[in-house]
């Protein structure tokens, strides 16, 4: 489990000193359903300070290291969940994600991840990193599987359902797993190729043409989607929403114990004030918006259904310790609510070091660093490292994502390029 699931008779001080040595006095809600579902719970994986980190440090433990290639990222912030997963050591971890954090980890280490709609899998009585409230005032973080196989995920996600977990915890919405979504017969598969915010780089536009072509060889319908008029808004919103409560639990916690912010984070975060009600008033506004928007997108032009979509994780490779871009391309579905899904397809190759970028003006500030992790980086740091898509489908419809993340997982390794990721 990742650390910030509470296990009686443990800390869970998710990277801060003040929080170390203050054992937890009962299970977190996820936790009773897991050990009464019969699973055995040895360990809890390190974390970054705050939580808000895409790598996976703090003062604490220190820094968890990516097991594919030392100098690359592990992620973040289930950064400790991925790298053990990574080296078989446990069957199943369990992180969370409200940003990213469960399928960032998933891609650095070549694994599976399962970002669900918020109110699917119980998150009561998790130790966080504000206080207890504010997350429906902003945006509510996911708990989710990572594994080295899909069907692992689902089996987590099925046997969680059959616990009945909206007896346990208020914010479950009612659901088995057989009324969590159905893909269709035959189904239709899109591809969202950037953001309008941050463009891929070569190797990922090129991952991306690679698995468009396996879909359509397997004889599954695909439709480009051009979706960059809605995408585009969502990454400003999101970070507008994470600074809700200006910080402020984060830095009375660092101050009771002088400890200091993590290097990554000293130069990017700050204490704030609290916005006032009128503010987080006018964000809600703006998500409901752009929740609307967004139905519109599961409709081709000719009025079909898209089962699904799939889009980068991230528009750059794993890339070196703390150099983590922009994270629109996973915080959207956070702020959708929408369940997303990683898949490994293959490791970085010699080849993915060709391409150019267009010379022309940047898209955003983030589209701007983007461009120098492909430019004033040594781009012999990426070999080795996995590269995964991601698959999204509407809100609560998780087994829908199951089925869907199959239809690609089996395209693929029928056209053998799984198989160069399970030789590392």
């Amino acid at each position: 489990m990742k650390d910030n699931f509470r296990v009686h008779g443990y800390d869970s001080s998710i990277g801060f000193a003040a929080l170390t040595f203050r054992p937890a006095s009962e299970n977190s809600t996820l936790v009773d359903i897991l050990l009464a579902a019969g699973a055995v719970l040895y360990c809890k994986t390190n974390v970054p300070q705050t939580l808000g980190q895409l790598d996976t440090h703090n003062n604490i433990f220190g820094r968890t290291i990516n097991p594919y290639n030392r100098s690359a990222t592990v992620g973040g912030s289930s950064g400790g969940e991925g790298a053990l997963i990574a080296m078989r050591g446990s069957v199943l971890g369990v992180g969370t994600d409200v940003g990213g954090s469960i399928r960032i980890p998933a891609m650095c280490n070549g694994l599976y991840g399962i970002k669900p709609s918020w109110q699917r899998v119980p998150f009561a009585g998790l130790q966080g990193a504000s206080l207890p409230g504010i997350s429906q005032l902003s945006v509510s973080a996911s708990a989710g599987p990572i594994a080295t196989t899909l069907r692992d995920c689902e089996t987590f996600l099925r046997i969680v359902s059959d616990q009945k977990p909206w007896e346990l915890d208020p914010a479950v919405v009612f659901g088995s797993w057989d009324t969590q979504g159905d893909i269709s017969k035959p189904p239709l598969i899109g591809i969202v190729r950037t953001d309008g915010l941050i463009e891929p780089l070569p190797p990922i536009a090129r991952l991306l043409d690679e698995v468009a072509s396996t879909l359509r060889s397997s004889a599954i319908e695909v439709v480009e989607m051009d979706i960059t008029q809605e995408f585009s808004k969502c990454q400003s919103l999101l970070n507008a929403f994470l600074g809700v409560d200006g910080g402020n639990y984060v830095f009375d916690l660092l101050e009771s114990a002088e400890e200091p912010l993590s290097p990554w984070l000293s130069s990017r975060v700050k204490r704030r004030k609290p916005m006032t009600l009128e503010q987080v008033r006018d964000l809600h506004k703006k998500r409901s918006d752009l929740e609307t928007q967004f139905l519109k997108v599961w409709k081709t032009n000719d009025g079909r259904s898209i089962d699904a979509f799939i889009c980068p994780i991230a528009p750059h490779p794993a890339p070196p310790i703390d150099r983590w871009n922009g994270v629109s391309y996973t915080s959207t579905f956070v702020l959708l609510d929408y369940p997303a899904g990683a898949i490994p397809i293959r490791k970085f190759r010699s080849h993915d070091n060709n391409g150019d970028i267009p010379d022309t003006k940047p898209l955003s500030s983030w589209d701007r660093v983007n461009r120098e992790l492909w430019t004033q980086v040594d781009r012999g740091t990426y070999l080795n490292t996995p590269m995964g898509i991601q698959v999204v489908v509407p809100k609560l419809q998780e087994r829908r994502l199951c089925q869907a993340m199959k239809l690609v997982d089996d395209a693929i390794k029928a056209s053998g390029r799984k198989g160069q990721l399970a030789k590392l």
